[in-house]
């Protein structure tokens, strides 16, 4: 019998086989390789087994068996390489992904890479995922990030620019966190906001994910007695995969995934493969967490190291201004004796020199300078007794109200217009009323002798946030050219008014939050100090 295929001839030329491509010439010389791979599917070789089962060949029927066995392998054979290329394909990606987290601190960015792998087409290709994380205090999970698309539109526009871009996942992570991460958050918010749930719910299906440590594949959910109609209105698909994160027995949190655009089905293999996933994503989002954590505990302990440091130099100043104010308050009493002595005597005499004697006149200048000195003494001594502080709680509109009262009965000129404005129901402060009533003073005596007898005044008390702000304003009528006042700052001047100024410097960097001089207005000035509610460290 004359046969059309080559299966019983060893070796063939080019042209007695056309089933050989190019690129298998090796198959001319291998009957063997050349049955496997060509003549079983070859149609001349099914004409010659026909013929051969016509004739009655008592061969023939084993013949086929052997080559439906074979093709059988085959399928078997193609099926388990599809299957091992996969798994190649899966471990490469579960591989780059673990890399890419064990590399990541920040959490955003972990949460970043873990939704990119879970939606990504070069990872698990779902249409969207939702994070929902265990707050601080272990009470509710809360949604957190959500990454995909809102309708089909928008997942066209992104699997075009997938497709033109061909990042890789690493690529295509960083891409995300640094391009679409905040506008994911806004395009979900309305989703993240409703996404809670109390811990405490045991009988919910996200719990119960997280207590029985598995993933649950929730099919046909609009009549699923076991989930929440909430969370079915909430995503608005029939079909979604619920994944676990546990690290080391600690609940971190459930991903949400499904296919919202494709409704491609969700296979037992990819609920396995992305359950694989939820370990090192667990783990990455607790050590990000924790790397946050670190990182506040130094920012606090830098704050508070710093604090001491400024608090140590406030101590340092206070004592030498308390060892200031006990050497005033020596030196004060040392002269005070002998100059009311001499203001005394001087005084006594004046009584009984006539108006015309050429002497009153010196009379006159020495009382005059007695007195200027005493009431120096004065001050210096009522800054020595308050040197030291007194600390308690104050009613602030009471301590200005006073102290406003006080300067501009004696020093205001007729022309000055006062305003003092006290804002009602202020609460009390802690702080030392002698010394910032010393201090406030100190700056309207200043002021108000650098505005002369007319112009403007203002004093005010309001609440600012967790402070209580006072306002001083000095706006003096417009004067020309060198006549224009000059006003203090707050340690600008020389002398013994800017050593007084100076010391008001001191004690307010102690006891206001913070305090500014600036201009105000063609030629006025204004104070703010900023009190603190609260003691600090309360």
């Amino acid at each position: 019998m004359v046969w059309k295929c080559c299966w019983t001839t060893e070796a063939v030329r080019e042209d007695e086989c056309p089933s050989i491509e190019a690129d298998e010439a090796d198959l001319y010389v291998s009957l063997q390789r050349r049955f496997v791979a060509k003549c079983i599917e070859c149609p001349r070789f099914g004409e010659d087994l026909d013929r051969l089962s016509e004739s009655g060949h008592p061969s023939a029927p084993v013949l086929r068996l052997l080559i439906d066995e074979i093709q059988r392998q085959k399928t078997l054979m193609n099926s388990m390489a599809a299957f091992l290329d996969n798994m190649n394909m899966e471990a490469r990606f579960l591989h780059e992904i673990g890399v890419v987290l064990q590399t990541s601190l920040g959490l955003d960015e972990v949460l970043s890479v873990a939704l990119t792998a879970f939606t990504a087409g070069k990872g698990f290709g779902m249409n969207r995922a939702f994070l929902l994380l265990a707050d601080k205090e272990r009470r509710f999970l809360r949604g957190t990030l959500g990454v995909g698309p809102r309708d089909y539109q928008e997942a066209w526009e992104i699997w075009d620019e997938v497709s033109r871009k061909d990042f890789s996942l690493k690529e295509m992570a960083r891409h995300f966190y640094d391009m679409k991460l905040s506008a994911e958050k806004d395009k979900f918010h309305d989703i993240l906001e409703r996404l809670t749930v109390s811990l405490a719910d045991q009988s919910h299906i996200l719990n119960r994910a997280l207590l029985e440590r598995r993933p649950i594949l929730v099919e046909d959910a609009p009549r699923n007695p076991d989930v929440d109609p909430l969370l079915v209105s909430i995503l608005g698909v029939d079909t979604f995969l619920i994944l676990p994160l546990i690290s080391r027995n600690r609940r971190i949190g459930v991903i949400l995934a499904d296919n919202f655009i494709t409704h491609r089905q969700i296979t037992p293999q990819d609920v396995k493969s992305m359950e694989t996933l939820t370990f090192p994503v667990a783990f990455a989002i607790e050590r990000a967490a924790l790397y946050e954590r670190l990182h506040e505990d130094l920012r606090k302990l830098t704050r508070a190291n710093t604090k001491l440091l400024e608090q140590q130099e406030l101590i340092v100043r206070m004592e030498k201004l308390a060892l200031l104010g006990k050497i005033t308050s020596s030196i004060s009493h040392s002269i005070r004796n002998p100059l009311m002595v001499i203001g005394g005597f001087a005084r006594s005499l004046l009584k009984d020199i006539p108006s015309d004697d050429p002497k009153r006149e010196s009379l006159q200048t020495i009382v005059r300078e007695a007195r200027l000195l005493e009431d120096a003494l004065d001050e210096a001594l009522a800054y020595a007794d308050s040197a030291l502080p007194a600390l308690d709680r104050w009613d602030v509109n009471q301590l200005v109200g006073n102290v406003f009262r006080e300067v501009v009965k004696n020093v205001a000129g007729d022309r000055m217009s006062c305003i003092l404005d006290l804002s009602p129901d202020l609460p009390t402060i802690y702080t030392d009323y002698r010394q910032i009533a010393y201090c406030i003073k100190k700056l309207l005596r200043f002021n108000l002798e650098m505005m002369g007898t007319a112009g403007e005044l203002y004093m005010g008390t309001r609440l600012d946030g967790e402070c209580i702000l006072i306002e001083i304003r000095f706006c003096p009528e417009h004067v020309h050219g060198g006549d224009e006042p000059v006003f203090p700052g707050l340690g600008e001047e020389d002398g013994t008014k800017g050593m007084e100024l100076s010391i008001c410097r001191v004690i307010l960097e102690n006891y206001c939050k913070s305090f500014t001089v600036e201009e105000y207005g063609s030629n006025g000035r204004r104070y703010t100090l900023r009190l603190p509610l609260k003691k600090e460290g309360t």
